[in-house]
């Protein structure tokens, strides 16, 4: 009978087999403790590129399941991919709805819930290259594989589910014999606001089951913003009137109700002053919720609150909702049975608050809930009873939460996301909110990042990190991003200061348009400066190590700050940021909306005022080593700015300059090669410029060569040709000559930290095991082999041995908090090495005869650490957890359990798990004692 071997790419073989289901714990969640919290990992720049995202939630119609769009990085990509994800609302189901590399979003329930529409980039069955690549399809929820609904020229805008054979979308009209000729001419021009040639965006109406599209308007403009009454009849759209729009916002948008059925169309708002960027029908159809900026300036709608207005279609009278909270809205709104729910702006948090419709009031109610105070998303189910919510903190990463509606109380919240798992051993800076007098004596907000390992009483470095827009706001919530990589800093002892300085959003009008109309810079820079003095006074912060970093206005800021304070900031990173602001005003998508907004004036009136506020022209007091990222193709600040910067550095000569270009790369990097590079640079240019720990490179020299395994084994304590280091513990007087004594030495295991956990870097050689037990006989020249043959009872007894002897407590290592470790091991000594191939279990019959042959006991063990050995980057290395000899550990209920893959066993992930054989068992240990299991409090509310 042939003896069988389990798998050991998973590494467990019982003596005493336990079945069990495992359900790891999650970030957000309550975690269950087995034991002290083990040492937190590094933060790496891996982590803030590589992360989960959630968005897109849908409830169905009844109320039970929610689709929604799960957001990944994929290395092959080198992008990030979308996929459609179902959860369960009444338990902890979740079904993974689409796979692949593909970019799935925009999930909508079809009326009667049995169908999932969602726009796709999947390739369809048979390639048309006259269609886009961008396309609508549909999938089945009791199952099955997604079909591509449509095969449109021209991708779809937006669409909406009408009843269940029917969806009104928005497209750009079908190519014109202008642009099918241009095309077959392969001529790549562009003719700048070809308003002529651009084709205009329309309603369409598509019968599922019939396949047949009916155009719904005929309109010679672009719709941007729409919505159908439930019953289709009638729809409310914003149309833009000219392509440069965003560039000086002449020509306002036109906003019409058009009855579908006749086409005749109503104009709402013919002054101008009222351009939505949402609207949205009530539920009962009497009128339509239109969200708008506001501003007191008469031509630019560039730094604004949004007001809400109501359009009564009864009557064909606006009016503006009384929110009864002067900053405006929030980015949340949902309309609701009986009014809606909306997001108030409340500096670094917004402020949730249900309006009950009553004739044409509105009654207020502020949610309440277990997290009212950091909703930062949410989304209502049509019958208004059921609220999905993310919860988050500037110190924790969000999730997604399901919960009842009652009135405005948010009951019964149950987590039903698990984004970023890898996150929950991290550690993570510590946040908080702090306050302080800025420009013209008035209190500024702002978010504080702490060094990882804050001590009070300590001085530690700064890095401002002012937010674009300027009409941005930093919040009270997870922000970790390839842009702002807060704990990568912190984690290296700097605080991080982020005020919402004056023009930030989420503070009402006069805060957002005060720097407007010639105070660019004017406030903003002495509310920056006037909290890192704040900080200063309090001796938080060393005044001699401060740095500065921002992406687009946070750059601009950046710069800013240092030419008008140069002796003060040593280092600065910074991204597509401008210089200088003449030639900024004609090469951006809206350098006149922007520029004569923020100026009071464009350069053409007044070139003067745009030198004076061009930092280019003051580079030669800048004392800091500057680090400048753009890409190419952005158009929201031009590349030709950070040209101009790196050039102005170099010619002065005066600071390190380095300038990093990003090709096809817009106003923010896609591509995840790039923001790795982004962030590495950065920390490395920290690094030498105000931590001063930078570590020299070698581009010749790679970690995971043979080469970089030397290094990290040179730590590898030996006492002679052994392993093992030399306890003087319990040893004996031994007479030298000249009279003079010695203590001997003892020979025991090198143990190696993980997390708080210290185990033995080997397996138990076969010399160390000889120390305690005499009689343990082996062949010359293998001392340094695992000990074998050796049961659970003689591995315990050498770890008493080993306690005595050093007065330490030695164990063999319990099974939970080693167990991982063996997990997913694989390339080391087992069977399959000796094979040379994945062998079968049938050739593992065959070859057992052929082993034998060597002799001995067990030939095929091998020196310990003849393989490579396991640890991240930083950790001691440890070796042989995936071969040589299964090693012991005790089980929960203290029986023995062999863990690990062995010489004699093959990998073979289909097997059941035996132990190995005698010969090829053994042991490593562990010093110190087990974590107590945390006993669990109920606590009742």
């Amino acid at each position: 009978m042939k003896r069988k071997c389990g798998p050991m790419v998973v590494g467990v073989c019982a003596l005493v087999m336990l079945v069990s289901v495992l359900m790891p714990a999650v970030w957000g969640q309550e975690q269950k403790s087995a034991g002290a919290a083990a040492k937190k990992d590094e933060w790496k720049p891996e982590d803030v590129v590589m992360y989960e995202s959630a968005g897109g939630f849908q409830v169905s119609p009844d109320g039970k399941w929610a689709v929604w769009v799960k957001t990944t990085a994929d290395k092959e990509k080198d992008g990030r991919v979308s996929n459609l994800m179902l959860s369960s609302l009444t338990s902890k189901k979740e079904i993974q709805l689409t796979r692949g590399t593909d970019r799935n979003f925009n999930p909508q329930w079809s009326p009667n819930g049995e169908l999932i529409s969602f726009m796709s980039s999947k390739p369809r069955p048979k390639p048309n290259p006259d269609a886009a690549a961008m396309q609508l399809w549909l999938i089945a929820v009791a199952g099955g594989e997604p079909w591509h609904l449509t095969e449109f020229a021209r991708g779809i805008r937006g669409y909406k589910w009408i009843d269940d054979n029917t969806i009104i979308f928005s497209a750009q009209e079908d190519p014109t014999l202008y642009e099918r000729e241009t095309k077959k001419k392969k001529d790549g021009t562009r003719v700048v606001d070809d308003t002529a040639h651009e084709p205009p965006v329309r309603l369409f109406k598509f019968a599922v089951k019939e396949q047949k599209v009916t155009r719904l308007t005929e309109n010679d403009d672009w719709i941007a913003q729409w919505d159908v009454t439930k019953d289709g009849k009638k729809a409310v759209s914003v149309h833009g009137q000219y392509l440069s729009y965003a560039w000086d916002q002449k020509l306002p948008p036109k906003t019409f109700v058009t009855d579908l059925t006749t086409g005749q169309r109503t104009e709402l708002f013919p002054d101008g002053r009222i351009r939505p960027y949402g609207v949205e029908w009530a539920r009962d159809g009497s009128g339509v919720y239109v969200l708008a900026p506001y501003t007191t300036h008469p031509k630019f709608f560039t730094a604004t609150i949004t007001l809400l207005y109501f359009h009564d279609a009864a009557s064909g009278k606006t009016t503006q909702v009384n929110l009864g909270w002067e900053n405006g809205l929030g980015g949340g709104f949902e309309v609701t049975p009986d009014g809606f729910i909306a997001s108030l702006e409340a500096g670094v948090r917004f402020k949730l608050a249900r309006y009950t419709k009553s004739g044409s009031t509105w009654t207020r109610a502020f949610l309440e809930g277990e997290h009212e105070k950091n909703y930062f998303g949410f989304v209502v189910s049509e019958d208004g009873k059921t609220f999905l919510y993310s919860y988050s903190t500037a110190s924790l990463p969000g999730q997604w939460y399901r919960a009842q509606l009652e009135g405005a109380k948010v009951t019964g919240a149950v987590q039903f996301t698990a984004m970023n798992p890898q996150y929950k051993n991290k550690a993570v800076a510590k946040t908080e909110v702090i306050r302080y007098k800025g420009a013209n004596g008035d209190e500024v907000e702002a978010m504080l990042y702490y060094p990882t390992n804050y001590e009070p009483g300590k001085k530690y470095p700064l890095i401002t990190a002012p937010h674009g827009g300027p009409a941005g706001a930093d919040m009270d919530a997870w922000a970790d991003r390839y842009a702002y990589p807060h704990n990568l800093l912190t984690q290296r002892g700097a605080f991080i200061l982020k005020p919402n300085y004056h023009g930030s959003s989420n503070y009402g009008l006069k805060w957002v348009e005060s720097i407007c109309c010639g105070k660019y810079y004017d406030l903003e820079i002495p509310d920056i400066e006037a909290g890192v003095d704040y900080l200063i006074a309090k001796a938080m912060v060393d005044p001699e190590r401060i740095g500065t970093m921002g992406w687009s206005n946070g750059s601009i800021l950046s710069t800013q700050l240092m030419v008008t304070n140069p002796a003060r900031y040593k280092v600065a990173a910074v991204g597509a940021g401008d210089v200088e602001w003449i030639s900024d005003w004609g090469n951006v998508d809206f350098g006149e909306s922007f520029d004569s907004y923020y100026f009071g004036k464009s350069p053409l009136e007044d070139p003067e005022l745009y030198i004076r506020k061009s930092p280019l022209f003051q580079m030669d007091k800048i004392r800091a080593a500057v680090l400048i990222f753009h890409g190419t193709e952005d158009t929201n600040v031009p590349p030709s700015q950070s040209w101009t910067y790196y050039r102005a550095l170099y010619h002065l000569n005066k600071v390190p300059v380095r300038y990093l270009v990003f090709p096809g790369e817009p106003h923010g990097l896609g591509k995840l090669t790039h923001q790795l590079r982004k962030v590495t640079e950065e920390m490395t240019w920290f690094d030498r410029y105000l931590f001063k720990m930078e570590k020299p490179a070698n581009e010749a020299f790679s970690e995971e060569s043979p080469l970089g395994v030397a290094f990290r084994r040179k730590s590898v304590s030996k006492v002679g040709t052994a392993y093992g280091v030399a306890s003087k513990a319990g040893g004996k007087e031994i007479k030298k000559p000249g009279g003079r004594e010695k203590t001997a030495e003892t020979l025991i295991p090198e143990v190696v930290k993980r997390g708080e956990l210290e185990i033995g870097r080997f397996e138990v050689t076969r010399a160390q095991f000889a120390a305690f037990d005499p009689n343990f006989k082996y062949a010359p020249g293998t001392e340094n082999y695992p000990a074998n043959g050796i049961t659970l009872d003689r591995a315990k007894a050498y770890a008493e041995w080993l306690s005595k002897l050093t007065g330490q407590i030695w164990r063999v290592p319990n099974e939970d908090e080693v167990k991982v470790m063996y997990e997913g091991r694989s390339g080391e000594n087992t069977l399959d090495f000796w094979a040379g191939y994945a062998i079968n279990p049938d050739d593992v019959e065959r070859l057992e005869a052929k082993i034998k042959e060597l002799g001995g006991d067990a030939p095929l063990l091998k020196e310990v650490g003849s393989f490579a050995g396991a640890g991240k980057e930083g950790e001691e290395l440890v070796f042989d957890l995936g071969g040589n000899v299964a090693e012991w550990v005790v089980a929960k209920d203290g029986s023995g359990k062999t863990l690990g893959g062995s010489a004699d066993c093959a990998v073979d992930p289909k097997a059941q798990y035996r132990p190995a054989s005698a010969e090829y068992t053994g042991f490593r240990v562990v010093r110190g004692e087990p974590k107590k299991e945390e006993k669990k409090e109920e606590v009742k509310k």
